[in-house]
């Protein structure tokens, strides 16, 4: 699931160095050319990140379209003017989603149902999509109890946490079938080829497309501009290293050219790739070092009381459990590289300390 408020307060500096071709569009079905058949347009977000960039491409008669939007009446409201007013006769062919995030593919199933379509995705972001795109189960299961208690988390926490989430009124309704696709695979669509570039962290199996002979990246949220993605460990995969999977996927990404135009899913299209790469790996450096710091003056602290030395200016429990998964991503990372040594403590939490 992707918080865009938590992403807000996870702001980097605004990079000089980026260059932004194109004025945005409006949210309200307005669009941006790109280039010749490639389209950018807008859907709103009742949230603090307050819009998602989603792209059609011109494909054959009609026009693919790639990520969809929260799956909320007003989206669906704008794709129906959409394809009716602004593109009458010229169809929707198949929506592409570049990961299972509710605002990335949020309206698939409304898509797939109103316009007869095929749902393209990796495999791994379908079944995330599935399986996991809901509200906790109520009741908690014991496990990921434990593995908040560990952390430090007291139970009144978890329940506003948890609580708060089961609240969240975008959880999408699951599409019941797609095609995949996988990473290195070519797609056509229109005149143009687009390579499966596989990003992971931020979600499993996350899919950007690149268009090597316009230099054009289809980023979705593997490279934004101005924020982070979240990158988090969750209870389901308690010991899991997904921030070494989102690094090594920047480091990926950075194969491609520097003058390649960056088409992420929110905020603006720019040119800067390998700058803002080693920006984003720059901040997560930072964060290993304020952990390293902190543990070198306290001698040992709980994944909670990390939480705040980087995450100082939480304001709500979504907020919170957020940042405490990637905060846990920090410390597993460091303890797999065997900078951190983790040991028990009293009432289950768990202490990490240097090695």
């Amino acid at each position: 699931m992707d918080n865009a408020a938590a992403k807000e307060r996870e702001r980097i500096k605004p990079p000089d160095v980026l260059k932004y071709p194109f004025e945005p569009p409006k949210a309200d079905g307005s669009h941006v050319e790109i280039a010749p058949g490639l389209l950018w347009l807008r859907m709103p977000m009742p949230m603090a990140l307050d819009h998602i960039n989603v792209y059609l491409l011109k494909d054959g008669d009609g026009w693919a379209l790639v990520d969809t939007g929260l799956g909320i009446p007003r989206t669906f409201e704008l794709w129906e003017q959409i394809f009716t007013e602004k593109f009458a006769g010229q169809p929707l062919t198949r929506v592409i989603c570049t990961h299972c995030h509710y605002d990335h593919a949020g309206a698939a199933w409304w898509l797939q149902e109103r316009f007869n379509v095929p749902l393209i995705m990796t495999f791994g972001e379908f079944m995330m999509l599935r399986s996991l795109m809901g509200p906790p189960p109520d009741p908690l299961p014991q496990s990921h109890r434990d593995f908040y208690a560990r952390a430090g988390v007291t139970d009144e926490e978890l329940d506003k946490m948890v609580g708060a989430m089961r609240k969240d009124p975008f959880m999408p309704r699951h599409p019941g079938n797609y095609q995949r696709i996988r990473g290195g695979e070519v797609l056509q669509i229109g005149e143009r080829e687009w390579r499966v570039v596989i990003g992971e962290g931020h979600s499993p199996e996350h899919a950007c497309l690149y268009n090597e002979a316009d230099g054009i990246l289809l980023a979705g949220d593997q490279v934004l501009p101005r924020i982070t993605s979240n990158v988090m460990v969750s209870p389901v995969e308690p010991e899991g290293n997904p921030l070494k999977f989102w690094l090594d996927s920047l480091q990926r990404l950075h194969s491609l050219p520097a003058d390649t135009l960056v088409l992420p899913s929110h905020q603006g299209v720019f040119y800067g790739l390998h700058d803002r790469l080693n920006q984003v790996r720059e901040h997560h450096e930072q964060q290993f070092e304020l952990v390293r710091e902190y543990l070198a003056e306290v001698g040992k602290a709980s994944a909670a009381e990390l939480m705040v030395v980087l995450f100082p200016r939480l304001r709500g429990p979504v907020d919170r459990l957020m940042a405490l998964g990637e905060t846990i991503a920090h410390l597993n990372l460091l303890k797999q590289a065997g900078v951190l040594l983790r040991q028990p403590g009293a009432g289950k939490i768990e202490y990490f300390s240097l090695a």
